[in-house]
């Protein structure tokens, strides 16, 4: 079934498209790639390498946030932590920086943006997340996640509001292990889940679960990536979010090790759950297996075939809203030039 190609999301050593990957677009099996920076080399390789992958029938992601999670280099827009726009708090400086990069990662051919962070950084001994956050208030996160995501897609680029529905308050790293966030309810949803409940009301392309487990009044749940509590009725039925839904890498050891998930079992789990598109962000035969794994269980199960197809719907559309091309020769340090002193103004002026 074509459709399951639709929902895999992966990445790739090197700086040129390998042609097993390139097969895997060209055949429906992938529905774009992840760059990172092993794959990056510069603007003129970059939209090489993308339009490469268009060309083969793939949509281009990325994680450029600002900060300490920048893929891209100068001359591409160079951004301060989010907690810092946050701080600077001009809502108007946080649209401008974002639809500047937005204009820069079009032009190159980027089609997803896997920001802003929508998590409130609640807790200080948080490995992971931080500074990546717009500020420990729920209210400073609503604004400027907002304004970023709107400027991210004014230019053309899906914003992807990460990490739902919430991994402010954790104290262990989803790349290492599986964390837990315990709250009360009425606190979980006053600061954790603030941020989304707003960028659902929105056109907000995108959100990216969590592999965190939430301990609250009725206990613990799964990983919100593998529970339909969080992914279906939480996301889709209380907020009414009609965009895709995009799991966090399933290679991470929040899955990997601490549940000794196989990434392929992951995979249907989260489709069944109610993740749209996966993220096999390296390995390359995980990426095969897990589309085998999404056919057989296609093939055997007509529920799981609807919700297949109801995954590719949605992924279809966002390629329709935000894919493309590469601009040749576009004048990068002329896309941000405005903003970066904009922004060097405000940083300055705000100490």
């Amino acid at each position: 079934m074509k459709a399951c190609g639709r929902l895999i999301f992966g990445g790739f050593s090197g700086t040129s498209l390998p042609a097993r990957f390139a097969r895997a677009l060209e055949e429906g099996q992938r529905a774009g790639a992840i760059l990172f920076g092993r794959n990056i080399d510069g603007p003129e390789q970059v939209a090489m390498l993308n339009r490469q992958v268009i060309e083969a029938g793939g949509l281009v992601a990325v994680d450029q946030e600002g900060g300490r999670v920048a893929r891209l280099k100068e001359p591409v827009l160079k951004l301060p932590p989010m907690r810092r726009l946050g701080q600077i708090d001009d809502e108007a400086l946080t649209g401008q920086v974002a639809r500047a990069l937005g204009a820069q990662l079009k032009a190159l051919g980027f089609s997803i943006d896997f920001a802003p962070v929508l998590d409130v950084d609640s807790n200080p001994d948080n490995p992971v997340i931080g500074d990546r956050s717009f500020g420990s208030e729920p209210d400073v996160v609503i604004r400027h996640g907002l304004a970023f995501a709107r400027g991210l897609q004014a230019a053309g680029v899906a914003a992807c509001g990460k990490h739902f529905p919430g991994h402010g308050d954790t104290d262990v790293d989803s790349h290492l292990a599986l964390p837990v966030v315990a709250r009360p309810r009425e606190v979980f949803e006053a600061v954790e889940l603030a941020p989304f409940r707003a960028a659902a009301a929105t056109d907000l392309a995108a959100v990216m679960s969590a592999h965190v487990v939430y301990r609250g009044d009725d206990g613990d749940s799964a990983p919100a990536t593998l529970d339909a509590r969080f992914a279906t009725e939480l996301l889709r039925h209380r907020l009414g979010f009609s965009g895709v839904l995009f799991s966090d890498d399933l290679e991470m050891g929040a899955l990997s090790k601490s549940l000794g998930l196989a990434i392929e079992d992951a995979a249907v789990a989260a489709v069944r759950a109610g993740c749209d598109a996966v993220l096999i962000c390296s390995d390359e035969d995980a990426q095969e297996r897990a589309h085998e794994a999404l056919v057989r269980e296609t093939e055997r199960d007509a529920s799981f075939a609807a919700r297949v197809t109801e995954a590719a719907g949605r992924v279809d559309r966002m390629a329709e809203r935000f894919g493309g091309g590469v601009e040749t020769n576009a004048p990068l340090e002329a896309l941000a030039a405005e903003a970066a002193r904009a922004l060097a103004t405000a940083m300055e002026r705000t100490g």
